[in-house]
């Protein structure tokens, strides 16, 4: 028998990861709002996936770029690059210059236009450089500065499908999921991550130089929460609210400005 939180859990790792599980027998508001609160866990998945190999392979001596690019690209593949398709149709519809319905109509389209290319195209040289900087730093805690990158972008999710921020259109990703997260669920799940990623990153630095790696991680984090504070309040005002789109650019900005800021604060 089926219940919201079976199947929550199962939307919420069929949506964000490519993870072969079974398909919700119901989906409802309710069922979402678990999903939408539980994200950040999925985020805890996929960072194991791709940090683990990354931090082995950076410990035995492979090239900090090659993995980087690596990392980056098994991100991708792992999500369907989904969030980069948001990115770049957000990039294409703040870009145009409109707002409200004829801003989301170039957003719907298939192609993606110069803003979206340049953005994705930035986007990712971004992320890999900061990687690649980390980790040419300490394999360790290099890898633990994408892992935590990786489960920053994704909480993210729960704060964003509170009330405070409606769908812009009546179907979709987004009215499926506005609003389903109450502000206490919200608060729970980003507590939760936050503890769960700072247990890490004390642990692993413990190895060498604690102090300058936990700040530089603390000031990713923040910048990243704040930076896609900013970009959904700017889509709220042009769009009058969220879209799917809107919540897969939030992740990867979320995601990037964590690992790039985390890299400029380590020097």
């Amino acid at each position: 028998m089926s219940t919201p939180v079976g199947d929550g859990l199962r939307l919420a790792v069929g949506t964000l990861s490519v993870l072969r599980v079974p398909p919700p027998r119901h989906v409802d508001r309710a069922v979402a709002g678990v999903a939408m609160t539980v994200a950040p866990g999925v985020g805890l998945v996929l960072a194991l996936l791709v940090a683990v190999p990354v931090g082995v392979l950076a410990h035995l001596g492979s090239a900090p770029l090659l993995l980087a690019v690596l990392a980056v690209a098994g991100t991708a593949a792992l999500t369907r690059a989904l969030h980069l398709d948001g990115l770049a149709d957000v990039a294409d519809g703040l870009g145009s210059g409109r707002s409200g319905e004829a801003a989301l109509r170039v957003m719907k389209k298939s192609d993606i236009g110069p803003f979206g290319v340049a953005t994705l195209v930035l986007a990712l040289l971004a992320q890999v450089a900061a990687v690649g900087t980390v980790l040419a730093r300490d394999a360790l805690l290099g890898a633990v500065a994408l892992g935590v990158a990786v489960v920053a972008g994704r909480a993210v999710l729960p704060w964003l499908c509170t009330p405070a921020w409606p769908a812009a259109r009546g179907d979709g990703l987004g009215a499926t999921v506005a609003g389903v997260v109450t502000g206490l669920r919200a608060t729970v799940a980003v507590v939760v991550a936050l503890v769960v990623v700072a247990a890490v990153v004390g642990a692993a630095a413990l190895t060498t130089d604690p102090d300058r790696w936990i700040v530089a991680l603390g000031l990713g984090v923040l910048a990243g929460q704040v930076a896609t504070y900013l970009l959904a309040r700017r889509c709220r005002r042009r769009l009058g609210g969220v879209t799917g789109d809107v919540y897969g650019a939030c992740v990867e900005s979320a995601a990037t400005v964590t690992l790039v800021v985390t890299a400029l604060a380590l020097g």
